[in-house]
């Protein structure tokens, strides 16, 4: 039984805030689980805005723990490096390893790998270049369209377009966030995710904004968005995707637990993203699924530290 916990808060990414957040909910079903917790916050050793891992590493050391829980969300903390660092410095650590995390921070191989499983995966196109041509893009897409910055969470950068003078300005708001911006056909339907935990799915949740789409503001603001659990799908439609999430989840070598997200337009459920470190705040997608099947919040955080 692990008893000594370094949580990892906070960091220096746009999604700082909600790690913030979660880590305040992992922090007390720690001490309810009676660990000795000791926090770190990469930001405290940041220089010209970049982290000095060795530093941070060392600290790490000292506490001579466990494990370390990964609360951070985007950005470094969830894109492979973070893990790297651990890795090499043979500290276990909560959350996928380095390879799963980059591949699922990089929309654009997820998609491709995804595809390859013979999964369904909405049109797509990828670009680094800021004049991105969207005579080019209605060639290939129809409108609506989503365009996200390619290795982002919590829906930051990202725009549904509706009419093509709106392009220029969601192209403009992705890129604030990376080089690399992803342009993708809407799925009109119902949205639809399922979080692993350990190797097994947990019930599908469908998420219903009570207005537009499920962004940023939907995802982080109490009772803007009802969420069903589980989601109303027949036996065979719950099955499917459930098996699609699983296989994911093995072929991108995630661990612990991550959560798939789909939509479903009736027919099938096209793959959208991995999110290797979701959200454990309340209004998390996670923690409801897994207290639907009657695993409370702090047996969650107890299962991911023992890896059951």
């Amino acid at each position: 039984m692990k008893s000594k916990i370094v949580l990892l808060q906070g960091g220096i990414s746009n999604e700082r805030e909600i790690s913030l957040e979660t880590c305040t909910a992992i922090k007390k079903a720690l001490e309810n689980l009676e660990k000795t917790i000791f926090i770190i916050d990469p930001k405290n050793f940041t220089n010209n805005n970049k982290i000095n891992y060795h530093s941070m590493l060392n600290k790490i050391k000292e506490y001579n723990c466990d494990i370390v829980f990964n609360g951070l969300h985007g950005g470094d903390g969830e894109d492979g490096t973070i893990q790297k660092f651990l890795e090499d410095s043979k500290i276990d650590f909560t959350g996928s390893s380095t390879y799963a995390s980059s591949l699922s921070m990089d929309k654009n191989r997820s998609k491709l790998i995804v595809k390859k499983l013979q999964i369904p995966v909405p049109k797509f196109i990828s670009s680094s270049n800021k004049n991105v041509n969207i005579k080019k893009i209605l060639e290939k897409l129809t409108l609506p369209s989503v365009v996200k910055p390619n290795a982002s969470g919590s829906s930051v950068g990202v725009s549904v377009v509706e009419k093509i003078e709106q392009f220029p300005k969601a192209i403009q708001l992705a890129f604030e966030y990376d080089n690399e911006v992803i342009v993708e056909e809407f799925i009109k339907g119902r949205e639809i995710t399922v979080a692993i935990l350990g190797n097994k799915p947990l019930p599908a949740v469908e998420i219903k904004p009570q207005k537009g789409w499920y962004d940023y503001f939907h995802k982080y603001t109490a009772g803007e968005t009802v969420y069903e659990i589980p989601a109303k799908l027949a036996k065979q439609e719950a099955d499917k995707v459930s098996q699609y999430a699983i296989t994911i989840y093995n072929e991108f070598h995630c661990r612990d637990y991550a959560r798939i997200d789909f939509r479903y337009n009736g027919k099938d459920f096209y793959f959208l993203e991995v999110n290797t470190l979701p959200g454990m705040t309340e209004l998390s997608l996670v923690p409801m699924a897994a207290k639907a099947v009657g695993i409370s919040f702090d047996e969650l955080i107890n299962r991911i530290i023992e890896k059951d």
